[in-house]
């Protein structure tokens, strides 16, 4: 029976979360219920734990309250897609709740859990039931009554667990979407494997102690001095280093492990690795003399150094020249392919980040990109639905004035782009953007990636689909006549421009015949092809009045 979880069981369930999402990412993924191959949100719930993962990793200590700051600071600057950023907030608030503990109970661990359903709730601004947030409120609800009678984490989590499968099978009576393609929701089957991450750590069923292929290495003293304006950050002045040779008789590998925890007593980035032969350590203090007492004691000492961090940042400050930012505006936006990129490169954006449809952005991306834009004050063009709340989160991330332009697709951000004035304030340019996007119309052909019946076509494997930005609107075998059809259906009397921006699978020579036949058929239109080089998507359609 496991009544209390301490720091160290924390931190392994944290891992453990992630390491059976990881596992199950690609099944996740697959419960996407849209019918193009863009299914990514086991993807992207995964790439938000492994975040949080690399952020934990670099606690030197058990500490709950350490643990929980850097659960939730990772998930936050790795969150991805719509899914993603849920889910950071369903752990920014559960990890809220746990820092106030040294211990979690199950009743902690109960109002952890509807803390999280909360902040999750208030992240999203038209919350819908059927999704993971659903999933995570009822498990919350049920939680806090189990707690109620159960102090015994194995029980209390199998019944929160049970809990979440049952009202994952009746997700798609609550989303029609999801019962047309026989499919539970996949943000909620993601939240209930990381919680099974949970439970199997729990009981010992699985080990998950493993290394993600891109992990964050352990702190340098290079990586420490290198950032000029950390002076005054660094809580530990002194970075001291030594080997540990020749052991006393007495000493034993339990010597050692006290070793390290008396290190983490007394500063952080520590490092302390090795057997009865060699020892090597690594630790940042403001006590030095303390780590080469406590090392005296288990033998000699072995190239040592000790560097004082804080000078050598003043140092470094002398020379650093500081980057000023040139002006007040500045632009960012998402696209996935080269022509895209180039496209936006013309109309004036700084930065482009590339992704998409089949690869969200995170948080972090976002904000990295916008620091990189020698402004005060950056717009933001998400250019697709799931990056947005992506986008809203990277504010937190940055000193920039980020402004989201909610663009839902590469046309909107054109548009969005075009009407930028770089003489103009922050509020004239968002509100030209605003009214320049609600000109468009967007459209998408891809493919279908599995059978399913929706918005009232039977779809085959292979078929090909024109889409608009709520539903799909035509189908067929050819690329070219699907795009025709599609534009039919989206046309009005008020369009006066039709573009086409083909993807990397579409010749020059197919596109602009495509558009030669389009000019003929709407001859007030003026119709265009540009090469987009996106993947997956053989057009992007664009209509505007």
């Amino acid at each position: 029976m496991i009544k209390t979880i301490n720091g160290a069981t924390f931190r392994k369930m944290i891992v453990a979360g992630a390491g059976l999402l990881e596992q199950n990412k690609k099944y996740v993924d697959s419960l996407n219920v849209f019918p193009v191959p863009d299914g990514d949100t086991g993807t992207n719930m995964f790439l938000t734990m492994k975040s949080a993962v690399n952020e934990v990793s670099q606690c030197i200590n058990n500490n709950i309250d350490s643990l929980s700051h850097a659960f939730a600071k990772g998930a936050l600057k790795g969150a991805r897609g719509n899914s993603g950023v849920i889910t950071s907030q369903i752990f920014k608030g559960f990890c809220s709740e746990t820092a106030k503990y040294s211990e979690i109970t199950t009743k902690v661990f109960a109002k952890a859990m509807q803390e999280g359903a909360n902040i999750a709730y208030k992240a999203v601004t038209k919350p819908k039931e059927g999704t993971i947030l659903t999933v995570i409120r009822v498990m919350a609800e049920n939680a806090v009554n189990v707690a109620k009678k159960c102090d015994d984490f194995e029980v209390f989590l199998k019944k929160v667990l049970e809990t979440g499968e049952e009202i994952l099978k009746q997700t798609p009576e609550m989303l029609p979407v999801l019962k047309k393609a026989g499919v539970v929701d996949a943000g909620g089957r993601g939240i209930i494997v990381i919680f099974t991450g949970f439970y199997k750590l729990i009981i010992g069923e699985e080990d998950f102690e493993f290394q993600f292929e891109d992990e964050k290495k352990p702190q340098t003293v290079d990586d420490v001095i290198a950032d000029i304006n950390a002076l005054e950050e660094i809580q530990f002045g002194y970075c001291t280093e030594y080997m540990i040779i020749h052991m006393k008789k007495k000493t034993t590998e339990a010597d050692i492990d006290k070793l390290r925890e008396k290190l983490c007593e007394i500063g952080d980035s520590v490092i302390c690795i090795g057997d009865l032969n060699l020892v090597k350590v690594h630790v940042h203090s403001n006590e030095p003399n303390k780590a080469l007492e406590y090392a005296l004691e288990l033998g000699e000492l072995y190239n040592l150094k000790i560097e004082n961090m804080r000078e050598q940042n003043r140092e470094i400050k002398k020379k650093a020249v500081a980057v000023e930012e040139t002006k007040e505006l500045g632009m960012i936006a998402v696209a996935p392919g080269e022509g895209l990129s180039a496209i936006y490169k013309d109309l004036g954006v700084d930065e482009i980040i590339v992704g998409g449809q089949t690869m969200n952005p995170s948080a972090a991306d976002i904000a990295a990109a916008a620091d990189k834009v020698p402004a005060r004050n950056v717009f933001v063009f998400p250019n697709n639905k799931n990056i947005v709340l992506a986008a809203q989160q990277a504010n937190d991330l940055t000193n920039k004035n980020l402004i989201i332009i909610p663009t839902r697709s590469i046309p909107e951000g054109i548009s969005a782009a075009i009407s930028f004035n770089p003489d103009g304030s922050v509020e004239e340019n968002t509100e030209a953007m605003n009214d320049a996007i609600k000109g468009v119309k967007s459209g998408s052909v891809t493919y279908v990636v599995r059978d399913t019946h929706v918005d009232g076509f039977d779809l085959s494997v292979g078929e090909i689909i024109g889409l608009d930005d709520k539903a799909i609107l035509a189908k067929g075998k050819l690329v070219s006549e699907t795009t025709e059809a599609l534009v039919e259906r989206m046309m009005s009397e008020e369009i006066m421009n039709i573009t086409l921006f083909y993807g990397e699978d579409i010749r020059e020579e197919e596109a602009n015949a495509l558009a030669e036949k389009l000019a003929e058929k709407y001859p007030d239109c003026e119709v265009t092809a540009a090469f987009g080089g996106q993947p997956v998507y053989y057009y992007l359609v664009s209509l505007e009045w």
